[in-house]
């Protein structure tokens, strides 16, 4: 069995009070067209993402491999500091941009980074008000990943589900610039109902749980990631990530962890296709 310090014991605890307030986020999009915003030319040929289904049960970040091992040392959070938090959310979101990039040019796909806003109170967007149960979300009309800074998150810092937090939130942004989000989920999410439409959720939510566990994997040397937090912070999720959403969009618990460990395990999007599996793969 193992064992943690009664340091990192405490944290783990305290991670359960951060991960039950940041939820696993969400992504949120209006049906109007996202800007063109702060477009980045790659070197080489870049492809259109696919159109309709192909968008998101064949996309080209699935042939790309691993993501890039790179240097992500974004510090740590001191409780009940602001600015601590800011600073460590921002340079994760650096790290998120340098990989991503990487990753789409491999694609041979356009790649564009995302606005980050920080916000005090739960603002509205382009996409509407703060959903809830979020402690974030990402907008896909302006896209911008919107941070929730709160005394309640604030009180116990817990870098590593912090980290998957802010690669959760980032992957929708992935999931939108790919094509995913706009070629095939926005439209069949809009035209579904019931059962259906909750099943959709899941898989693009569950899809980001696994994007940014892949990327998290890519950067456990120098974040640096405890594998011991990592497990328990998946055995957390996996008995409570369900608790914080009122309906089933974001998956069951199990399903919550079955994809965090998918994501960590792969390294890269090829191991994150949750469009093509049973339905009883993202229950």
């Amino acid at each position: 069995m193992n064992t943690l310090p009664i340091r990192k014991l405490s944290s783990l605890v305290a991670a359960a009070a951060v991960l039950a307030l940041v939820g696993a986020g969400t992504a949120e999009a209006t049906a109007t067209a996202a800007p063109a915003a702060q477009k980045e030319v790659q070197q080489g040929q870049t492809q259109a993402p696919p159109r309709g289904k192909a968008a998101a049960t064949a996309n080209p970040l699935y042939r790309t491999g691993l993501l890039p091992r790179i240097t992500c040392s974004p510090g740590e959070i001191r409780p009940g500091s602001a600015a601590s938090y800011k600073a460590f959310m921002s340079r994760v979101n650096t790290c998120l941009n340098t990989s991503w990039a990487r990753q789409f040019r491999k694609a041979g796909l356009s790649f564009s980074k995302p606005r980050l806003r920080f916000a005090t109170s739960r603002v509205s967007s382009p996409c509407g008000r703060w959903p809830s149960g979020a402690g974030g979300y990402y907008c896909s009309s302006n896209r911008t990943i919107y941070i929730g800074v709160t005394k309640r998150v604030l009180r116990e810092a817990f870098e590593l589900g912090l980290a998957q937090f802010m690669a959760h939130e980032y992957a929708h942004h992935v999931q939108t610039i790919a094509g995913i989000g706009p070629n095939y989920y926005f439209p069949a999410y809009s035209r579904a109902r019931g059962s259906a439409k909750l099943l959709l959720s899941r898989r693009f939510e569950l899809q980001a749980d696994c994007l940014g566990a892949a990327f998290v994997r890519s950067v456990a040397d120098t974040l640096p990631v405890n594998p011991q937090e990592w497990d328990g912070m998946v055995q957390w999720t996996r008995e409570n990530g369900a608790k914080t959403w009122p309906t089933n969009d974001h998956g069951k618990g199990y399903s919550q962890a079955y994809w965090l460990e998918k994501g960590f395990a792969a390294g890269g999007p090829g191991g994150c296709n949750t469009w093509t599996v049973s339905a009883r793969r993202v229950a």
